[in-house]
């Protein structure tokens, strides 16, 4: 990193500590030392006397967590330094309380081989923020024809394999990539998307997409997908991680394949969870709230936004409230951001032809949170599901690993001294032209938002706020 490991003391003191991976919910003090966590409850344990440089950061009246864990995120370098950058990338993720972040394979060129993971690594020694591990490709160039080198990617230090937004269409390279996940102890992680099914889709297909004119993209387009994947990874035994899931369907095979036992995980994204078609119509006092998902649409939003496209589309309603009881229940094991920063010229068009995404990294929490004001869920479930939960969907259930840091995703002894502090009630607007990413298409510009990160510590040094 270009930041060096803290070698003095950092005792952040007075917070309510909320680390579920522990099952620790208390007012008390985090102590840093060396880049760990040494102590972290009701009080700091050992003496901060004969500590060298102890710094002390007041905390009453906030959240004190782990760091956020963000499996699924955009970083575009190489390739793309004109939509974001593995500097500006990770100083957005702090700023949004994440230290971990999971980085997707579709740069220039892409990442399927030892090169372009070690390239990223490297980048990341010498202007990250943050932790970044990068996810190699499943198959070479992207392209779904053959099996990438994944042994070489492990090596190189690859926390997973995928193809990102082009699902893994055959299933026989998905059985193979399947059984090699099981011997690299990597998961693979596929858009779930039958391509013949979503077509040249741009939105849910729905009422609203009918409404507006534009292409729909079924429901049913992802769930198939999610349906062969269990079945495969019931075959092989291998470790399957769902990406962005969106539709009320999917759960249901997902529910079942672990009740069976299969290794499989899933997330989902704030915007999935907080957000729904509705918000393509732009703002209107015509719709109810509940037409518009948690987070109603600012004002100013017109129909036929481009910073409401996004794939998979947002949903309805009714997936919106089965997403977050999957969330409640642990169906889903997992919020990544699916940040997905790109140029003005990508989003300045018409609707069919934008491009997909959503810069997520700076409104995460704020968007979670409102969730939880309005009694959907809890506290102690967002940040579950931002730090232990993913943290396990890369150990494979376990906790580190010979690639993984001990304790990532919480605040035991001996782990990394990554923590999030939060302020669930401060309210804020959220200014897509203040963001540290390059990339501002968001639909949230002018909400304000109830729920806000202040500061961010990574190996024991503050890195955004406080």
């Amino acid at each position: 990193m270009n930041r060096g490991v803290d070698r003095g003391a950092l005792l952040i003191r007075g917070g309510r500590i909320l680390d579920p991976g522990q099952d620790l919910d208390v007012i008390g003090d985090v102590l840093i030392q060396d880049g760990l966590v040494v102590s972290a409850g009701p009080s700091v344990g050992p003496s901060t006397e004969g500590l060298a440089g102890v710094r002390v950061l007041e905390a009453t009246g906030k959240v004190v967590a782990p760091g956020f864990v963000d499996l699924h995120c955009h970083l575009r370098e190489p390739g793309y330094e004109h939509k974001e950058t593995i500097a500006s990338g990770t100083r957005a993720a702090a700023r949004g309380g994440f230290t971990t972040i999971c980085c997707m394979p579709n740069t220039r060129p892409v990442t399927d081989t030892r090169a372009c993971v070690e390239q990223i690594l490297e980048l990341t020694r010498t202007v990250g923020a943050v932790r970044v591990l990068p996810i190699g490709c499943v198959t070479r160039g992207q392209r779904g024809q053959e099996l990438a080198d994944m042994g070489e990617l492990c090596e190189a230090g690859a926390a997973g394999f995928s193809d990102d937004g082009n699902p893994v269409a055959d299933a026989q390279i998905m059985r193979r990539a399947l059984e090699y996940s099981r011997m690299l102890g990597r998961p693979i992680v596929n858009h779930c998307e039958d391509p013949a099914l979503a077509g040249e889709g741009v939105a849910n297909e729905g009422w609203v997409a009918t409404r507006l004119g534009l292409r729909g993209m079924p429901a049913v387009a992802e769930e198939v997908m999610v349906a062969r994947d269990v079945a495969l990874a019931q075959t092989t035994g291998g470790r399957l991680h769902l990406a962005h899931i969106s539709a009320a369907g999917s759960l249901d095979h997902i529910r079942r394949a672990k009740a069976r036992g299969v290794p499989v995980t899933a997330e989902v994204t704030p915007h999935h969870l907080a957000m729904t078609d509705a918000w393509l119509l732009g703002y209107s006092t015509d719709l109810n709230e509940r037409a518009y998902g948690y987070a109603r649409p600012p004002r100013g939003l017109m129909p036929y936004d481009t910073h409401t496209k996004v794939n998979p589309p947002l949903r309805t309603s009714r997936d919106l409230d089965a997403l977050v009881e999957a969330l409640r229940d642990g169906t889903l094991d997992a919020i990544a951001t699916d940040h997905a920063p790109h140029a003005l010229e990508d989003k300045e068009c018409e609707y069919d032809s934008a491009a997909f995404g959503i810069g997520g990294f700076e409104t995460a929490f704020g968007l979670l949170l409102t969730l939880v004001h309005a009694g959907q869920l809890d506290l102690q479930t967002v940040i579950g599901t931002l730090t232990n939960g993913p943290a396990r969907v890369l150990a494979g259930g376990a906790q580190g690993g010979a690639w993984l840091p001990n304790g990532l995703g919480t605040l035991r002894p001996g782990a990394p001294g990554d923590v999030a502090i939060l302020d669930p009630e401060a309210e804020w607007l959220v200014e897509p032209e203040t963001f540290a990413s390059l990339g501002r298409n968001t639909p949230l510009g002018g909400v304000t938002l109830r729920g806000r990160v202040t500061a961010t510590i990574f190996g024991g040094q503050v890195i955004y706020g406080a």
